[in-house]
This record gives structure tokens, sequence and C-alpha cells, in this order.
């Protein structure tokens, strides 16, 4: 061996010569993947705005997969954990914040879709088995809070919120029971619908039902507004005013779904889960469109869309978690991802 040539020579030499196996799309979320160059291309900045409160260094992150579909994504600050449905799988998972530790919480879940958390910490879930709206008590019982709506059944509760004055307003869409996928197949018995359960009372009122499938919901900061999914219809984000508390008024259109994609074309997806930041942002989870639009699309309080966080699954659900509600959690068909923001989740739950 010439004396010019070292051993370091070699080992780089070698080394460069390496060829690195293709990684598939969606590979670069998994741990071990080749590390994401910031800023992340992922997060696309569509209006001034948006830069605000997206971080520049930070990458969005697989945090766990391997479900069949996952739903109704909720923060837990008292545990400091996040709790997702696995809706065919009949289960509840909860993820510690601290290391991302997943385990089962609650087996049967009764195909449970949409969940949150109440101001005792409480959590409320929507059933599409049993076509009703349950709280799981500190003994580990389980409450009905709603199961009917003059004398009929509910059609299936999609998603669920609460109100400061203890008031739990839900959406009825009925896609549980529309096959034995997602809960049971049964005939639908009301119109789709919005619920309010009155806090001290426990009566269920209808709030509107001038939505063909209302599907995820938010309040605005203030509660003065509440935002719903269309994920049928006219597949828009409607929002209403809400007066007292306790009543809906002057419904109209919030955000388009319908976006010009990079080729020219225009796309028309939908949102499911939404939430509110402080700044009075819509974040929607959405999707059903394919690669540069599922994710989580993001609107300002005057709707219109300022941000877009493309993933390589279909958007459902999201919640912002972590002790500064500055860690945005989302479900997305088979897996669960996180990214830091610079805002924060409007409400603790």
């Amino acid at each position: 061996m010439s004396s010019s040539v070292t051993r370091r020579a070699l080992l780089s030499t070698a080394a460069l010569s390496v060829t690195l196996p293709a990684l598939a799309k969606d590979d670069r979320y998994s741990p071990g993947a080749p590390p994401v160059r910031y800023p992340d291309a992922s997060i696309i900045t569509l209006d001034p705005a948006f830069a605000k409160v997206k971080v520049g260094n930070v990458a969005v992150k697989r945090l766990h997969t391997g479900m069949l579909w996952a739903e109704g994504i909720a923060w837990n600050g008292v545990g400091k954990y996040v709790v997702w449905s696995d809706i065919p799988n009949n289960v509840h998972l909860r993820m510690l914040d601290e290391d991302y530790h997943v385990s089962t919480i609650h087996s049967p879940s009764n195909y449970t879709n949409g969940n949150t958390f109440d101001y005792q910490g409480r959590q409320i879930s929507c059933e599409h088995l049993t076509r009703r709206v349950t709280r799981y008590e500190y003994d580990g019982t389980i409450t009905v809070l709603a199961d009917k709506f003059n004398g009929k059944k509910f059609n299936a509760p999609n998603d669920v919120v609460v109100h400061p004055d203890g008031g739990i307003w839900f959406t009825d869409p009925g896609y549980g029971t529309q096959g034995n996928y997602e809960g049971e197949k049964a005939p639908h018995e009301l119109k789709e619908a919005v619920y309010r359960i009155d806090g001290k009372t426990g009566k269920v009122e209808k709030m509107f039902d001038d939505i063909t499938k209302p599907n995820g919901l938010c309040f605005s900061p203030d509660y003065k507004k509440l935002y719903v999914a269309d994920t049928d219809g006219t597949k828009e984000i409607r929002v209403y005013d809400v007066v007292d508390g306790r009543k809906t008024a002057n419904g109209r259109v919030f955000a388009s779904m319908k976006m010009t994609m990079k080729d020219g074309t225009e796309a028309s997806g939908v949102a499911d889960g939404l939430r509110c930041d402080i700044e009075g942002n819509v974040w929607g989870a959405g999707g059903w469109v394919g690669d540069g639009y599922d994710g989580v699309h993001v609107f300002s309080p005057q709707g219109k869309r300022i941000g877009l966080i493309q993933l390589p699954e279909i958007g459902s659900n999201l919640c912002f978690g972590g002790v500064k509600r500055n860690k945005l959690y989302i479900t997305a068909s088979q897996s669960v991802y996180m990214v830091y923001v610079e805002t924060k989740g409007a409400h603790i739950c």
C-alpha cells in the first residue's frame, strides 16, 4: 500500500461510494430516516399571517402508526397525555407527552370517534356502536350523557366540544351506522344535526340541522362563534354566532375547502376535525384528495387559507397539547403526528 494512501482516506472513499437505498415517500417520518432539512418543506406558508404562527426550525414527526382509522385526538392537561380512537379496532389509545409511550386505555371503546375532556378533566366520547355521548368518571364507570332526542336514537355522534358553562356540544352525522367497519349498520332515525347537552339539567337541545354531514366542530377563543365542518353537501366550514352560550344564529360559510393545486387544477376535499388557536385561526384536519392536499389546512379568522401542513395520509382530527399547548397533535388515517407551532390552543380541552 502506498504510504500516501492512509486508512482514513480509504474509509472516506468507501463511505462516499455507498449508494443509499431509495426511501418510500413517507419514510422520512420514521425513526432512523434521514433528518429533515429546516425549514420543513411540508409546512407551507400561503399568506404572511401564517409565518407568525409557524416555527421555522421544526419538522413534522410521526409519533405512532399501525391503527386502522385514527380519530378524535384530545389533550388531557392533568395527566399530560393525548387520547385518540382507533375506531375499527374498537379501542382508545393514550400517548404520554413526556416520552410518547403508547398504551391502550379503554377496550372496548364502543367504536368511539370524537373525544374531549371537560373542565373537571373527565373524558367525554362519541360512541358509534351505542349511538350515544358518554363520560368516563374518576372511578372508571361510564355515565351516559345523551343517547336519544325526542325519543329517537341518535344516528352516531361524531365529534364533541365543551363550553365553560358546562354545556356539551356534539355533531351527529351518522357515519358510524353507515356500515359495520366503524360501528354497526342501522337506519337513521333523525336528521343529521348539531346538539347541545345542558351542563346543569342534562337536557338535549337541537342547535341546527342545516348541514348535510356536520362533523368536526370548535369554538372561537371567546366562545362567541362555533365552527362546524360539513363533510358532505357543500364540503365547507360553516360558522355560527353563539348567543348566551346556549343558542346559535346567523349560520354562514366561513371557508371553502377548494384549493388550487400546483398543476393548476382545483381540488375539493373536506375538513374533518377543527381547532382554534389563541389568535382565532382555525386549524382543520382534512383530505380525501391526495398528495399536496391531505394534512392540516389553516385559516385566518376571516376564513382565508393561510397555511398548509402536508401529510402522506388523510388528516382526520387534531388538538393542541403539551404544557404550553403549542404542540399540534394530528390523527391521520393510520398514524399520529406532531409539530410544534408558535401559537397556543385557544382552549384547555
